[in-house]
């Protein structure tokens, strides 16, 4: 008897054709004897209740999902308190989480992963009550996100367009107020994130300690971001050896800044804020992974 899989796929992520991607899933599915249920996602807020849907149904032990950090976020949310694994096909324009997962750039190698790979039980976050799979942040990356979604060009060349942009009319400096772990930290900074994994989608490591199965996050405060260090971070070379970056390791925190400021989540912008309550969700999702790295 064949086993069922459910395969989500976002037809627009990363403003690429997914038609070779489908037909490689579809391949691969049929060779392992699986019956895949494909769903194209729409956009709006069926999607979500599709997907449990479609779960309640067909009862699959894993669910392939290909598209960038904001479909699998919402994929996750679809299913978060069923015994189900992800796996994940990157398809996105800045492919966070498959980076941090270190997931090979082969289509067959990701395949085999996401159909029979291990897994991790990896940690979310609540912020004002939305989940955060990946990295969100204030200020200038933000910025970024929000002017490339309102572009018309996709991928690492419309990041590139639009960071030109975001630098010649970034919002001034922010004051903060940080309570985490019993303490409070005022400070003034360009960009806060806050981290459940390490790297953006350019592969920039942000957050160079960051585990996402550890019941933790981290606030990540960059409290100087001239041109050249954002220049760095979204072309993957981010200095982190610097007095003015700051790092607390936390499960809850409150973050309050003295002005509203552009705020988002794995890539979705969220408009502005001026307070964000913060809590680690642990174990929250099951995720397939590539075999550890044998020593020796």
């Amino acid at each position: 008897m064949k086993k069922n899989i459910i395969f989500v796929v976002n037809p627009i992520a990363g403003g690429i054709d997914k038609s070779e991607l489908t037909s490689a899933v579809h391949d691969f599915a049929q060779a392992e004897n699986f019956n895949t249920i494909t769903y194209e996602t729409t956009g709006d807020d069926a999607d979500l209740t599709e997907i449990q849907r479609l779960y309640q149904e067909h009862q699959p032990e894993r669910i392939l999902v290909a598209g960038g950090d904001g479909t699998i976020k919402m994929v996750a949310e679809a299913v978060e308190h069923h015994d189900v694994i992800l796996g994940i096909i990157p398809a996105g324009s800045a492919n966070g989480l498959s980076t941090d997962l270190n997931l090979p750039a082969a289509m067959a190698d990701n395949l085999e992963i996401a159909f029979h790979g291990g897994h991790i039980d990896m940690d979310m976050i609540s912020i004002n009550g939305i989940r955060s799979l990946h990295l969100s942040d204030l200020g200038l990356n933000a910025q970024l996100v929000k002017n490339y979604e309102q572009g018309s060009t996709r991928g690492m060349l419309g990041y590139a367009l639009q960071a030109i942009q975001t630098l010649s009319e970034q919002e001034p400096p922010f004051e903060a107020k940080i309570v985490a772990n019993g303490e409070t930290i005022e400070t003034t900074a360009r960009m806060i994130v806050i981290a459940n994994t390490q790297k953006y989608g350019t592969g920039v490591t942000i957050n160079p300690s960051g585990l996402m199965d550890d019941g933790k996050f981290e606030i990540v405060i960059l409290k100087n971001l001239d041109l050249i260090v954002f220049g760095k971070i979204i072309t993957g070379n981010m200095p982190l050896d610097t007095g003015d970056v700051e790092i607390i390791s936390t499960s809850e925190a409150v973050i309050e800044t003295g002005t509203k400021v552009s705020f988002q989540i794995d890539g979705e912008f969220c408009g502005m804020m001026d307070k964000l309550d913060i809590h680690i969700l642990p174990g929250q999702m099951k995720v397939a992974v590539p075999a550890p790295v044998q020593e020796g």
